[in-house]
């Protein structure tokens, strides 16, 4: 999979702050999704003591939740952690997984923020731009915005609110566990974004995309003894 170089990476918090809000007017979350064939997850695990991180971007087939196609990717951490600039941690060794697949997929879903973001630039929207693709954000945290408990069923979704706009869903992704906060990052809209996490849940925490890539992210983390 090819695409062009988006920017050059910001080496301190401010630079990259700044980068967010210029990027935020491009992203378009006003895009109904059609159907889909191939639907990429990627997610990234940890060194435990190590500064390194493993990424893994997992391509399903959409009718039927198989794995297509894996990449993982390792690398050292560059950018420190800083609560809503995860992306500039993440990013650089997602693109790397992502270059390396035979095929590009038609959606990606990570386990980040979208627009559900206080500046509205989650890692959804930062990888959405660059990949050229609908990318949306299914996070196992809330970072922001307001809402209810959705049901106790699989399925079960309310709206995410921030500023009075609707900028997500909180989905039940399996009964009986806490819920996922869906947001859409780009080229998606948030109720294409909430049916795709929907169509691909598989009775776990995680849909079937993200939940691929953390076991891959994670193999891959055990192959160097962490």
């Amino acid at each position: 999979m090819q695409f062009p170089s988006l920017h050059e990476w910001p080496t301190t918090e401010e630079a990259a702050v700044a980068l967010q809000n210029e990027l935020a007017a491009r992203v378009d979350t006003s895009v109904p999704v059609g159907a889909i064939e191939l639907v990429a997850g990627c997610d990234i695990a940890y060194h435990l003591t190590e500064p390194r991180l493993f990424a893994a971007v997992v391509v399903l087939r959409a009718s039927d939740l198989s794995v297509v196609e894996e990449r993982t990717v390792t690398r050292e951490v560059t950018f420190p952690y800083v609560p809503g600039l995860l992306s500039f941690r993440e990013i650089p060794a997602l693109l790397t997984a992502f270059g390396e697949l035979i095929r590009a997929p038609d959606a990606v879903m990570l386990d980040g923020q979208g627009i559900a973001h206080p500046r509205r630039f989650g890692l959804a929207c930062h990888l959405g731009l660059w990949l050229d693709l609908p990318c949306v954000g299914c996070a196992k945290s809330w970072l922001v915005g307001d809402h209810t408990e959705p049901g106790p069923n699989a399925g079960d979704a309310t709206p995410l609110s921030l500023d009075g706009e609707t900028v997500g869903a909180v989905v039940r992704s399996a009964t009986g566990v806490k819920p996922v906060y869906v947001s859409p990052g780009h080229k998606v809209d948030v109720d294409s974004a909430t049916q795709l996490v929907r169509a691909t849940l598989s009775g776990y925490r995680h849909p079937a995309p993200t939940r691929a890539a953390h076991m891959a992210a994670n193999r891959l983390r055990m192959e160097f003894g962490t």
